[in-house]
């Protein structure tokens, strides 16, 4: 009974989600909404849930003097500050969370993702070596669309002799173009269509109780 419950919650669930794609009529338009708003429900329930452990983890970490645990006040600190913020004065444009999303967040979300530019400058250098000729045409194609999407492209084409007279303004930049469309575009659906596959046939397996990992691993 323990797992019956949930498995059969999880069928349940699960067919008239598929059914009200295929059959778009009562009762399934009806109960599909209806299950659509009960996970915006949960999912949003999730979010407290998740402050609670935030704020259990860092206490944990000052507690114990863990690993880091310097920033911990500072998380914990940002967190009851912008809560206080936006519970007394509202998130409206600008209101005191307002400013301290815009001034604060944003910036270190910035930051964040800027960070990113060196780890990939890094995995490039190790992917792009022309160790066999999938690397090489790897490492041509990423220095064209490379030159293709940055002003020193079109300096470069511009000084060829005869390029600014050709009918192509930036031949670079049109090739780079072609590659992103084609190849690349191409590669992405692969990509995606395999990605649906493979959500597809794990949505089967949980809906015919096949998969039970999120039962916390039981069998």
């Amino acid at each position: 009974m323990r797992l019956f419950v949930p498995l059969f919650m999880t069928f349940i669930c699960g067919m008239i989600i598929i059914l009200q794609f295929f059959v778009p009529h009562r009762p399934f338009s009806t109960l599909g909404e209806r299950l659509t708003d009960w996970y915006m429900i949960v999912a949003s329930a999730a979010i407290f849930l998740g402050a609670v452990n935030l704020l259990q983890v860092h206490s944990a970490r000052i507690r114990f003097r863990q690993k880091n645990w310097q920033y911990s006040p500072v998380v914990i600190g940002g967190f009851l500050v912008m809560m206080a913020a936006g519970f007394g004065w509202g998130v409206a444009d600008g209101r005191p969370f307002d400013w301290m999303f815009q001034t604060m967040v944003v910036p270190m979300g910035a930051t964040m993702f800027s960070l990113l530019a060196f780890f990939v400058a890094s995995a490039a250098f190790r992917a792009f070596r022309s160790s066999n000729w999938r690397a090489t045409l790897l490492l041509v194609s990423a220095f064209i669309v490379m030159l293709g999407r940055v002003p020193i492209g079109d300096v470069i084409w511009r000084l060829i002799p005869g390029a600014a007279a050709s009918s192509h303004p930036n031949l670079v930049n049109e090739i780079a173009e072609w590659i992103m469309q084609v190849p690349n575009m191409a590669g992405q659906r692969a990509v995606m269509i395999g990605a649906s596959l493979g959500v597809v046939a794990t949505s089967l397996r949980m809906i015919f109780g096949i998969e039970r990992s999120y039962l916390g691993g039981s069998d």
